[in-house]
């Protein structure tokens, strides 16, 4: 745990005069791993119109971030949940960084895909778990919640115990904090979508003029349209 304490004390410094949740969406927001775009939305593959699009994959790229957001959550791990057995990561967004928390927590490592592989085992876990270990999943994106509790679910078909999941941002959705709720699993992000404006208004990202159209996505976001430019 030697690197582990030594590069929590290196980002300390960085903490210091601000909340850990608007450093990491303040640096998400500077390599575009969050784009807004509240006046030409994005459309998701669920069909929904959003004025966010989220891609955490593209820390991996940037090794100083990508270590900051490992030891972080390796930190959240080791102050929150017990001592766990395992990490798993969710594909495909959290394969490398579960991985990378697993390595320095020094743990064995699985990763749950969203459906099973369709020839040789068909294998829904990769690697290895024993029953009744205990295992803290890691996610890049809570966005519903509905593909993070499947792989609950399959770590939990396989006779193991989900302690917790952490992961790097969420919506923050109403219907993600009721289905976490009701599967009984303990989640915690380095950073959510509030602390996310609050950064993209403080850095200039965003005109004053684009918060309440961002806050009123996030109260419907299936049913949100933009509202047309005015002639």
């Amino acid at each position: 745990m030697g690197f582990l304490y030594l590069c929590t004390n290196n980002y300390q410094y960085q903490t210091k005069m601000k909340k850990l949740e608007t450093l990491v969406a303040e640096k998400l927001l500077k390599i575009s791993a969050i784009k807004l775009q509240p006046e030409i939305p994005f459309v998701w593959a669920s069909g929904w119109n959003s004025p966010i699009y989220t891609d955490n994959r593209k820390t991996l790229s940037y090794p100083e971030l990508r270590s900051f957001i490992k030891v972080e959550l390796c930190r959240i791990i080791m102050e929150n949940f017990e001592t766990p057995d395992a990490i798993a990561g969710v594909a495909t967004g959290a394969i490398a960084q579960g991985a990378l928390v697993a390595d320095t927590l020094g743990l064995p490592y699985v990763y749950v895909r969203s459906t099973p592989k369709d020839h040789g085992l068909e294998n829904l876990i990769e690697g290895n778990l024993n029953p009744g270990q205990k295992v803290v999943v890691i996610e890049d994106l809570i966005s519903t919640g509905g593909s993070s509790l499947k792989a609950v679910e399959a770590i939990r078909n396989a006779g193991c115990e989900v302690i917790g999941m952490v992961a790097i941002f969420t919506y923050g959705f109403p219907v993600a904090v009721k289905r976490f709720s009701e599967a009984g699993v303990k989640l915690i992000t380095l950073s959510n979508y509030n602390s996310m404006l609050e950064a993209a208004v403080e850095s200039n990202y965003i005109k004053q003029s684009d918060l309440e159209t961002l806050k009123e996505w996030r109260k419907d976001p299936a049913n949100w349209a933009p509202k047309a430019n005015a002639d």
